[in-house]
């Protein structure tokens, strides 16, 4: 059994998203809680809905238009990452539009790249290019479109890579999540390996740690059910990722050195240990001296 020194929590990121309301001060409570619930980073995103979506699109959808109104100010970034920095926890965001990543370089700790632009390869060239350490989510993904843009970004100079397995629907069903492909990727590409979570289910962020060692678990965070994408049902609150997070770092602290031998918690019962002469309990060394309170 390997020594526990070889294993740690994973780095639990919670991605805001487009649950911010375009308020900075809302951004900071988003740090402030994922600080004192665990996180050890924020997500943010960094997208204009004229580069997200085709112009023909738009022109024919209200419901994608309205969402201009998730767009982050981009004088948020530096604000936010100060925030991020006086917490002690990294600040990442995804740029959804190739200007994105010369506004967020000065200011992210990684780069972290979605599903749907796991094929535009200009994007992950320039986010490669940056220096910073790059996670790419793979929902959606087959195994070959994922080789392709591991190359690309390796090419392009990553030397930091974290493949995140993600099955991109909002919510997600849990017989859906498919852990088993974290092996598969983290064989064939000998890379850090997570999770991007949808299904809202600490049963699944508990296996995909402990039987597939996630290093990186990346959850959908809102504050009070109010948050733009709460209703769709991929979103955890505050106290269940709390708790989540206390539960797994109590199973590691759990693990201890390997060495079998009696613990502090045992020593007071070892003499109360049946004899091996008569097999009454306690051992005969100190029943004459053994007085009843």
């Amino acid at each position: 059994m390997p020594n526990n020194a070889n294993y740690s929590p994973p780095l639990f990121i919670a991605e805001v998203s487009s649950n911010h309301s375009c308020n900075l001060e809302r951004c900071y409570e988003f740090i402030d809680t994922a600080a004192r619930i665990g996180c050890g980073a924020v997500k943010f995103q960094l997208f204009k809905i004229k580069e997200l979506f085709a112009p023909d699109i738009l022109a024919q959808s209200a419901e994608h238009c309205n969402r201009k109104r998730w767009e982050l100010p981009e004088d948020f970034v530096p604000l936010i990452a100060d925030r991020c920095r006086e917490h002690g926890i990294l600040f990442s965001c995804t740029p959804f539009y190739l200007d994105a990543v010369d506004i967020l370089t000065p200011h992210v700790d990684f780069f972290k790249i979605a599903s749907y632009e796991l094929l535009w390869t200009d994007l992950l060239k320039k986010c490669a290019s940056s220096g910073k350490p790059v996670v790419l989510s793979t929902g959606m993904a087959d195994m070959n479109e994922i080789e392709e843009a591991v190359l690309t970004l390796h090419e392009a100079g990553c030397v930091d890579l974290t493949l995140l397995h993600c099955v991109s629907g909002y919510p997600a069903p849990v017989e859906q999540a498919n852990l088993a492909a974290m092996q598969t990727m983290k064989d064939k590409f000998n890379c850090k390996i997570g999770w991007s979570d949808h299904t809202v289910s600490e049963a699944v962020i508990q296996r995909a740690i402990h039987r597939y060692d996630a290093q990186m678990i990346e959850l959908h965070l809102d504050l009070d059910e109010a948050g733009e994408e709460y209703r769709f049902g991929h979103c955890w609150l505050p106290d269940q990722v709390k708790r989540m997070i206390k539960s797994i770092q109590n199973g590691f602290a759990a693990d201890g050195d390997g060495i079998k031998k009696p613990v502090e918690a045992e020593l007071p019962d070892r003499e109360w240990r049946a004899d091996p002469v008569d097999g009454l309990r306690p051992l005969k060394s100190i029943r004459k001296k053994w007085k009843a309170d």
